[in-house]
């Protein structure tokens, strides 16, 4: 059992008495029973409890376990940061579709249809609005009371604000900014602009990176968490302000390489088991417990969700039930080759026992094949097949860091090697026993590809096909893109996700993207 998780439960506890849901009113001061001056007054100490509490709400749903939600939806399990990343950033894409079609999803797996009206939209909009006021909250309480390592937690809390806005810019390109000045405001806020808020997440962990410490407790974010999301802000740069800033992308993932103290683990798969905790490479995980932090939202929702007795040996995966939802499709696997005479170790993770290589209909589950990257069981040692996944979620991980560092120097970054690239790049596919590639096949076609060899399901695909200009249009067709079977363009308003229609009603500065 991983140690922080017990503080979560303390957090949970403190929270349950302190916060309702603000996201019917995000510019409102979330109601309260008691102050957070007082308990902290009390018991300087809860201050730990309520800091796990906020690391904890991008894996878990709710405060009283996996039927809870801190925010409304039908299905409280749907509702968990992690799970709405999966959905909105892995199924929107290329790589995976989901066969369900619950109230909604359709229009995610096909990029289609897409609204202010679809609760998939809404749950990460109100995720990310309960996320930045409960921060903001706990920062402005630490103002007026003494607690140990304070700055620090501070620190860690605007971290955390942060990386809930850096999804807000990447998602839906605008919002509302609430810190620490205007917390509290009866009036509604005004909308901020991407730029503005690039801007201000980038002065965030500016400010934060020198007091931020070289090492932290496990799942807590340390000086190359902050680097990371930093080097991903600027990666992202030229989509999010139209300004290329390349160079300070290779800045500071070269700080995460060279004094982030991560090495590549020995085998990929070890990065995606139960024991993922001892994982050399992992910079960020979202953790997950089987028993302490019980969730249908962390990797639960990945593990279970791509499994189904109707085809698999579930047990295998170490789980109890299969939910028949998730498949792959060949515009992944297909980048391996024949995966029966492949050498890479990669595309031994997908079932193809039973299932098509063809997506002819995406809500056959034979139809795709299962990926199998994560699982229930221990990489090392024996496991127990569980209900609740125990597989932390690598949110960050070093081989994304290596990947990032090629990008930068082919997009003419300065400061970068072409050889150190080339060899980065060799270390993540000979880790996998794939063959090594020569600096003639280092293009950033091929980087792309290799994104999407590596890190599929880790919730990074929609940005990267964004980034590189294959998102929308018709120039990158992939099965069941626009509702076509054989792809089928979309329009470049989708790059951006509507504001959900909830938003708007509660905000009337808030507007419309452009094109919904």
């Amino acid at each position: 059992m991983k140690n922080f998780n017990k503080k979560i439960i303390l957090g949970i506890s403190a929270l349950v008495l302190l916060f309702v849901s603000c996201t019917d009113d995000l510019d409102t001061k979330p109601k309260v029973e008691s102050s957070l001056e007082n308990l902290l007054a009390q018991d300087p100490n809860a201050v730990e409890g309520l800091l796990s509490k906020m690391y904890g709400t991008f894996a878990l749903s709710g405060a009283s376990g996996p039927g809870s939600s801190d925010i409304s939806g039908p299905d409280p399990g749907e509702t968990a940061f992690l799970r709405s990343i999966i959905n909105l950033q892995d199924f929107t894409a290329d790589g995976m579709k989901n066969r369900w079609g619950d109230d909604g999803l359709d229009q995610l797996t096909t990029t289609s249809d897409w609204n202010g009206n679809n609760k998939f939209f809404n749950y990460l909009y109100d995720r990310v609005y309960y996320i930045v006021p409960q921060t903001t909250n706990i920062i402005l309480a630490l103002d007026n009371v003494d607690v140990e390592n304070e700055a620090q937690i501070v620190s860690e809390l605007r971290f955390i604000r942060s990386l809930a806005y850096y999804y807000m810019i990447d998602c839906f390109g605008k919002g509302v900014i609430v810190n620490e000045s205007n917390y509290g405001s009866t009036a509604p806020l005004e909308e901020a602009t991407r730029t503005e808020m690039f801007e201000y997440v980038e002065s965030e962990l500016l400010a934060i990176e020198t007091d931020m410490p070289v090492s932290n407790s496990y799942g807590r974010a340390n000086k190359a968490v902050v680097r990371m999301l930093l080097a991903k802000l600027y990666l992202n740069a030229e989509v999010y302000t139209g300004q290329n800033r390349y160079d300070d992308a290779l800045t500071y993932v070269s700080l995460v390489i060279n004094e982030g103290g991560y090495t590549l683990s020995d085998n990929f798969v070890s990065n995606f088991s139960a024991d993922n905790d001892t994982s050399t490479e992992i910079i960020f995980p979202l953790i997950a417990d089987p028993v302490v932090s019980q969730s249908y939202g962390n990797t639960t929702y990945i593990v279970n969700g791509s499994l189904s007795t109707e085809t698999m040996s579930i047990v295998d995966f170490g789980a109890t039930g299969g939910w028949t939802g998730h498949r792959a499709t060949k515009a992944w696997y297909s980048l391996f080759g024949d995966l029966e005479t492949s050498a890479d170790n990669r595309a031994e993770l997908f079932w193809t026992e039973g299932h098509n290589y063809e997506m002819e209909d995406y809500k056959e589950w034979v139809d795709g094949y299962p990926s199998t990257k994560f699982r229930n069981t221990a990489f090392n040692g024996a496991s127990t097949a569980t209900e609740f996944s125990p597989t932390d979620f690598p949110l960050f991980r070093l081989a994304d860091a290596y990947l990032m560092y090629a990008e930068c120097v082919k997009r003419g970054a300065a400061g970068g090697s072409e050889s150190q690239a080339l060899d980065y790049v060799n270390d993540v596919r000979t880790r996998s026993n794939a063959t090594a590639i020569t600096a003639a096949d280092l293009t950033l076609d091929f980087i792309l590809d290799e994104r999407a060899r590596e890190l599929n399901l880790e919730g990074h695909r929609r940005t990267d096909l964004i980034r590189f200009g294959k998102f929308t249009g018709g120039s990158y067709l992939w099965p069941w893109k626009g509702g076509a079977v054989g792809g089928a363009a979309i329009p470049s308003a989708y790059n951006v996700f509507p504001i959900p229609q909830s938003a708007l009603e509660a905000n009337q500065n808030l507007t419309q993207n452009t094109g919904y």
